[in-house]
């Protein structure tokens, strides 16, 4: 179904910041998306349907809330700045579809936000905590089916890196689902302009991960002992990140059929599940 998205007025963030009385919060890294094209594309990226519930992530002064809610049947948008809850809630009074919530997203319990398997999620974060997030969004009930979000395109690059050069954010997102970058936001698009451009990431979840809900525990542990120290070979890394004798690390490589002077880098999700398998035994 096709969206007309020119009916939502331009939102000037200076201005309302202004009326206000506010500043964007550097501490929260607040840059207000206001770009008419940047978020349309993201609206078109998330492909949500008349039937579907989308949890925004940092709603801010609600720019993107508005194209998510005509096309959604039941947005809700979790604020943690009490300050922009006055501006959000007024800009957003022509959708009664938007539920605004207060609060941080990592400590709130995503089953009483969202009621409905497979829904979306469309935001605009941090990129220091894109991975902290997908993970909590991943390891909760009900999950969503998509992630759409704005970061800093270097960071969306990692993330959807191939073996070779792959990163511990990279594993953490595509043990989960297949991301890739949809289009490229100049910095211009913000207010305040940032110092990087940003890009729209979309992540396609996996109806199964690659690796078995019993093993992602070990998983976890094991990419961020393998990457505590990316210059050194798997051996000296895994011994220092488990705590074990560079022997041991060296044996449970050697089961897993990896070479001990690789490096943690090029290790595809399918070698890591090899090694979660050997150390579980």
């Amino acid at each position: 179904m096709s969206i007309n998205y020119s009916s939502i007025p331009p939102l000037n963030a200076a201005a309302v910041l202004k009326r206000y009385g506010l500043r964007a919060d550097k501490r929260l890294g607040q840059n207000f998306l206001q770009d008419h094209f940047a978020l349309e594309k993201i609206a078109q990226a998330a492909e949500i349907s008349p039937e579907d519930c989308v949890l925004e992530i940092g709603p801010g002064l609600g720019s993107l809330t508005r194209y998510l809610a005509v096309s959604a049947r039941k947005v809700t948008a979790v604020e943690l700045d009490p300050d922009l809850l006055a501006p959000l809630k007024a800009i957003l009074t022509p959708h009664p579809n938007v539920n605004v919530v207060h609060g941080d997203i990592l400590e709130l319990n995503i089953s009483n936000l969202v009621d409905q398997p497979g829904y979306i999620v469309a935001a605009n974060i941090p990129y220091n905590i894109t991975s902290a997030i997908i993970r909590h969004l991943l390891e909760s009930s009900p999950k969503p089916r998509r992630i759409v979000l704005t970061i800093q395109k270097e960071v969306a690059e990692r993330i959807c890196a191939a073996p070779g050069n792959l990163s511990l954010l990279a594993l953490s997102v595509q043990v989960y689902g297949n991301p890739r970058i949809v289009a490229k936001i100049p910095a211009g698009a913000f207010h305040p302009v940032p110092n990087v451009d940003s890009a729209i990431l979309r992540i396609d979840i996996f109806d199964e991960s690659p690796i078995p809900t019993e093993l992602l525990s070990t998983f976890f542990k094991l990419i961020k002992a393998g990457f505590s120290q990316k210059r050194k070979t798997l051996r000296n890394s895994l011994s220092s990140g488990l705590h074990i004798k560079p022997q041991d690390a060296e044996s449970l490589l050697a089961l897993a059929e990896i070479d001990p002077m690789r490096r943690a880098e090029t290790l595809s999700i399918k070698e890591w599940k090899k090694l979660c398998e050997e150390k579980n035994r």
